[in-house]
């Protein structure tokens, strides 16, 4: 057996409870054995649910690290701590697993760039979508080259009416933004990946704040205060790479449509192109007929070994603990998540100014 890593866990509220604390109890060669929250009383009902025997619980995150032996950290807070929490516990000497957005600004994911290659320690993000079934199988595809050159993307973060009205989602100081940062970076991060592209040229971006602004308000988790509702609603972008391709990004968490995606996209190369609307679907021309083709790829889960499933955050879990333990490359790297957050602080801007952002 590996080695037993000792994980400490800072923010112990909605993603830690509903993606990284119930994923990593599923591994046999990790621990969690400190958890910081602001608020004491999640600190302790994570540690009582999910520590070992011996956990210990903090209310600032300096005092862990400093009294704490730990191997690795999770940064699982509002996003404008990101990047200050991320660095101090790189410059302590552990691995880092942050949650996405990589930080409220672009500046701010610099920095955490820099701090990973200062530290020598490794840096992800949690993009998990990047690790369901559907995104693998596009992945492997577009590796091997079976839609060739992708010059045109699409990718969709479209709700109807379903803004999280808990915690800070609705606060722009905390969060820097709505679905575009929320939401929106989901998608972004799994197109770039699909087209190995992380070469921006120009952005052109904007951003609403419409149904916003409406009282008692159809939602799946209920009404929101307009008063408190200070990001965007909706924020759209176009993004020319330098190598001429074109990706549009949108996203939403409350529109007037029909057409409904999240965490999704679409890709059009000079062989084929492949989307995942409704399933994973590839299109193309052969021996000069159109072809559809739609994959099948089970109960959506990753399969290993006897036909079992794992959700895409358990695949996330076990793929960043086995690069720490084998030496190997995460998944998803602090540069390609650091240019998402680049690219929406350039859509955020563009719709500020009216002008497009040209990028360094």
């Amino acid at each position: 057996m590996s080695k037993v890593y000792r994980i400490g866990i800072v923010g112990c509220g909605g993603i830690a409870n509903g993606k990284h604390m119930p994923s990593l109890s599923k591994l046999e060669n990790v621990e969690m054995v400190a958890f910081c929250d602001i608020i004491p009383e999640r600190a302790e009902e994570a540690a009582a649910k999910f520590g070992t025997p011996e956990a210990k619980v903090y209310a600032d995150y300096k005092e862990m690290l400093a009294e704490e032996q730990l191997d690795i950290v999770h940064v699982l807070t509002p996003n404008d701590a990101h990047a200050d929490i991320s660095i101090a516990a790189l410059e302590s000497g552990h691995h880092v697993m942050c949650e996405k957005p990589m930080a409220k600004t672009a500046a701010d994911a610099r920095r955490m760039v820099e701090a990973a290659k200062r530290s020598g320690k490794k840096l992800t993000i949690g993009y998990n979508n990047r690790f369901r079934a559907d995104s693998w199988y596009m992945k492997k595809l577009c590796e091997e080259g079976e839609l060739g050159d992708i010059y045109f993307a699409k990718a969709h973060a479209i709700r109807r009416r379903a803004v999280p009205t808990w915690g800070v989602f609705l606060d722009e100081e905390k969060q820097g933004g709505g679905p575009l940062i929320d939401i929106g970076t989901h998608a972004l991060d799994l197109t770039l990946w699909m087209m190995d592209n992380y070469k921006p040229k120009v952005v052109l971006g904007t951003k609403y704040h419409e149904l916003a602004k409406r009282e008692n308000a159809a939602n799946a988790w209920g009404p929101w205060d307009p008063e408190k509702f200070t990001v965007e609603d909706s924020a759209f972008g176009m993004i020319v790479m330098e190598n001429g391709a074109t990706v549009m990004l949108e996203s939403s968490w409350a529109l007037n449509s029909l057409e409904v995606d999240e965490a999704k996209c679409s890709l059009s190369g000079t062989e084929a192109g492949a989307d995942m609307k409704g399933g994973l679907r590839i299109n193309g021309e052969k021996f000069s007929r159109l072809y559809t083709n739609e994959i099948e790829l089970g109960s959506g889960g990753v399969a290993f070994y006897d036909g079992q499933a794992e959700n895409a955050s358990d695949v996330e879990m076990r793929k960043w603990i086995e690069a720490i333990d084998q030496d190997l490359e995460p998944v998803v790297t602090p540069e390609q998540a650091c240019v998402v957050s680049e690219i929406l602080e350039a859509i955020y801007e563009s719709a500020r100014t009216g002008k497009a952002v040209y990028m360094n």
